[in-house]
């Protein structure tokens, strides 16, 4: 390991903030002089999909109401229902 320290390079390698010339460290993940100050990230050379927001269901609107799944609208339905009864009993 060389004891001379590298200056740090215009954007950091692992978030890619912009890191101040004097700088220790990135501002914002910490990424080091220790580390090399890498030109590449260590996750450059892997083949990852890209971030998508396909984890969402297609048909939300059909099973929400008024911001509510069906289920707290039929559970609601039936506490009222169950509370007229019980009203009733009570006459």
């Amino acid at each position: 390991m060389s004891s001379r320290t590298l200056p740090p390079p215009e954007e950091c390698a692992q978030c890619g903030s912009v890191i101040p010339r004097q700088a220790k460290a990135c501002p914002d993940c910490g990424a080091d002089e220790r580390t090399g100050w890498r030109e590449t990230s260590v996750y450059d050379g892997l083949d990852l999909p890209e971030a998508t927001n396909d984890y969402a269901p297609e048909n939300t609107d059909r099973q929400k109401r008024h911001g509510l799944a069906w289920y707290w609208w039929l559970t609601a339905t039936g506490l009222f229902l169950l509370l007229a009864l019980a009203a009733l009993a009570l006459r």
